[in-house]
C-alpha cells in the first residue's frame, strides 16, 4: 500500500509491520525516555546509536528515508542549540558570548533533542497509522476522537500529494524560472490548495453521510501476540543502557 508518503511507505512495508503495536511502543517509549532522562553522554548518545541501529538493522529502514525523515528535526535541533549555545551581553556595548554554561546547555538539548527524535522514528517507521489508531480504539480512547485523527491524518496525505502536483505542474510550464514567476506561482499555489482542501473537506463530509455514518468507522485489526522473547530483548536492552549511563557517570 502506497500512500505518497516516504515514511507511512516505509511502516506499510516493514518487517515489523505484523509485530503487536504494544511491544514496538515500549521499545520506541523506551529509547525516547532514557535518551532524554539521561546524561548525553553517555545516556542519550547510546539511545540514539541503539535507535539509529535498530532502524538500520531488524526494522530494515532505507538509509535514503531514514535521512530525509530525520533532516527537518534535526535542522530545527541544530538551530535551537545554536540560538542555546550564544549568548547577548550588553557590558560595554552589545556583544554575543559562548560560556562554558551556554555550551553545556546546547549539547545538552542537541544530544536529548536527537535521541528522542530517533526514538520515536522507531515506531513512526514500523507501524502505519491505521495500526496506532487500531491500539488507541483498543484502549477505549473515544471513537469520535480515532476517527478525526484518522480523516485528517488522511486529509493531510491527499494534500501533500496534491502540493507536489500542482508544483511539478507549474514548474512544467516554467512557474519557477525566475523570482517573479517564483512569487506569482507560490502564490497560485497557496489559493489553489485552499480551494482544493475545502473541496476534499465537503466531499469526504458527503461521503460519510452517503455511507450513513453513524459515529464510529470501524477497521479490521486483527490480533497480534506478544513476544516474549521481543519485550524481554527491549527491557534488556534498555536496562543495560541505563546500568552503563549511571556506572559511567557521563555529563
Amino acid at each position: 500500500m502506497s500512500t505518497g508518503f516516504a515514511l507511512d511507505d516505509a511502516a506499510w512495508a516493514s518487517p515489523w509491520r505484523r509485530r503487536a503495536v504494544g511491544e514496538k511502543v515500549l521499545l520506541a517509549g523506551g529509547l525516547v525516555g532514557v535518551g532524554i532522562s539521561l546524561p548525553v553522554w553517555p545516556g542519550s548518545v547510546l539511545a540514539a546509536a541503539a535507535a539509529l541501529a535498530i532502524l538500520l538493522g531488524p526494522a530494515q529502514v532505507s538509509p535514503r528515508v531514514l535521512a530525509r525523515s530525520v533532516a527537518a528535526p534535526l535542522a530545527f535541533i541544530v538551530v535551537g542549540s545554536l540560538s542555546v549555545l550564544v549568548s547577548l551581553r550588553w557590558d560595554g556595548g552589545p556583544g554575543v558570548a559562548v560560556t562554558e554554561e551556554t555550551r553545556r546547555s546546547a549539547l545538552s538539548v542537541l544530544g536529548h533533542g536527537t535521541a528522542g527524535t530517533l526514538g520515536v522514528l522507531v515506531i513512526a517507521a514500523t507501524t502505519p497509522m491505521a495500526d496506532l489508531l487500531g491500539a488507541l480504539r483498543r484502549l477505549r480512547v473515544p471513537d469520535a476522537c480515532i476517527d478525526v485523527a484518522g480523516l485528517v491524518y488522511r486529509l493531510v496525505l491527499v494534500l501533500l500529494a496534491t502540493v507536489v502536483q500542482m508544483g511539478e505542474a507549474q514548474a512544467a510550464r516554467l512557474g519557477y524560472r525566475d523570482r517573479r514567476t517564483t512569487l506569482r506561482s507560490s502564490a497560485a499555489l497557496g489559493a489553489g490548495l485552499l480551494v482544493r482542501s475545502w473541496d476534499r473537506a465537503r466531499r469526504l463530509e458527503e461521503g460519510l453521510a452517503g455511507r450513513g455514518y453513524t459515529g464510529s468507522l470501524p477497521s479490521l485489526d486483527p490480533p497480534r501476540r506478544t513476544s516474549l522473547p521481543f519485550v524481554a530483548t527491549s527491557l534488556v536492552a534498555l536496562g543495560a543502557i541505563t546500568t552503563a549511563a549511571l556506572t559511567m557517570g557521563g555529563s
